[in-house]
């Protein structure tokens, strides 16, 4: 055995014999690997508005819920995150547990649709996809889950037209955007979006996806390629890895007026919570939603604080309302194994609860 200044030359030259055969297993992997799937859940398009199209899920139970539910997503990113693989699928769950679903797809904004506005989101979009349901089910009300951006819009919704939601579940939301905890948050104060919007029209998805990676700049530009090195001999680890990739960098680009207003209305003004929030002509009065809430946040989001989530439920006047936590981050809420076992479970449960005798 050879060693020089303590290092042990055979050893490591085996490492590197080992590494160079697990990165040509890793290339004839990636080389021979299908088109990365996603998405697979089976569902039908049951209505379209310009870009947005409304999806209904195939039950998966003989007697689904008969409230149907209505899954509203960001405009950031694409909602295939809740249904990324097979075995890691919030909605194939939330169909299993016995949940009729309906779900929108914002689809890829492009120059014609700068002008959107919050209002054509809300009053339009999302008010038409539920009047669609309610008219397709022969329901009065829908319950609404909203992830993320899709529940700050979800929220002002059940705001506005109380009386066509049953309950409402928030996952990761923002609400309040006046605290301290949060690079998102801060940028967000700051950020000239008045500048970027006049200069872009329809703001690029890969700028904004540049600016969510730069929170997180070690796990998300070097942390993940190591461990994605040392498991690319694996074929499972390595689709599994371009699914979350694909999903990554599939982002978007962004109505300007409406990302003018999110900035401007809500992270510098923080207006939602002030109750000075004005959507069509109507303030968004957070104490007209009094149907069931449950509210579900991730201890460790580093795109939006508990903080931030856990501020609704003293907004509302709600008689039935829960917080929910869960130890994961912004993205562990829909792809952890916890969250399989435990976050659909709950959200079913909650919902199916609340639904009965309707």
């Amino acid at each position: 055995m050879y060693s020089t200044l303590g290092i042990d030359i055979q050893k490591s030259m085996k490492d590197v014999f080992d590494m160079q055969k697990k990165f040509i297993k890793g290339m004839e992997i990636l080389q021979n690997m299908e088109e990365i799937e996603v998405d697979v859940t089976s569902k039908e398009l049951v209505f379209q508005e310009d870009k947005m199209k409304l999806y209904h899920y195939q039950p998966l139970t003989k007697r689904p819920c008969k409230v149907p539910t209505l899954i509203i997503y960001a405009l950031v990113n694409r909602p295939y995150m809740m249904d990324i693989q097979p075995d890691r699928s919030v909605i194939k769950n939330l169909l299993e547990l016995g949940l009729d679903l309906y779900i929108v797809d914002w689809g890829y904004p492009t120059q014609e649709d700068r002008y959107l506005t919050i209002d054509d989101y809300i009053n339009g979009y999302i008010n038409d996809a539920v009047d669609h349901i309610l008219d397709a089910t022969n329901m009065d009300k829908v319950n609404l889950i909203g992830v993320c951006q899709g529940g700050t819009f979800s929220t002002i919704y059940s705001s506005l037209y109380p009386k066509k939601v049953n309950s409402l579940t928030t996952m990761v939301t923002p609400i309040d955007f006046d605290i301290e905890e949060g690079l998102l948050f801060k940028w967000g104060k700051y950020l000239n979006i008045d500048n970027m919007v006049d200069a872009y029209g329809v703001v690029p998805g890969s700028m904004m996806n540049y600016g969510y990676i730069m929170l997180k700049p070690f796990q998300l530009m070097l942390d993940k390629y190591v461990g994605m090195v040392e498991n690319m001999d694996n074929p499972k680890s390595m689709k599994n890895f371009m699914r979350m990739e694909k999903w990554i960098f599939d982002s978007p680009d962004q109505a300007g007026e409406t990302l003018r207003q999110f900035v401007n209305d809500l992270y510098k003004e923080n207006k939602l919570v002030k109750g000075t929030l004005e959507i069509g002509g109507q303030k968004v009065n957070l104490k007209n939603i009094d149907m069931p809430l449950l509210n579900i946040y991730a201890e460790y989001d580093h795109l939006v604080p508990p903080t931030s989530s856990k501020a609704l439920n003293d907004l509302v006047s709600s008689k039935n309302k829960e917080l929910f936590s869960f130890s994961v981050g912004h993205i562990g809420m829909y792809v952890s194994s916890k969250s399989q076992k435990e976050i659909a479970p709950k959200i079913a449960k909650w919902i199916k609860d609340y639904s009965k005798g309707k």
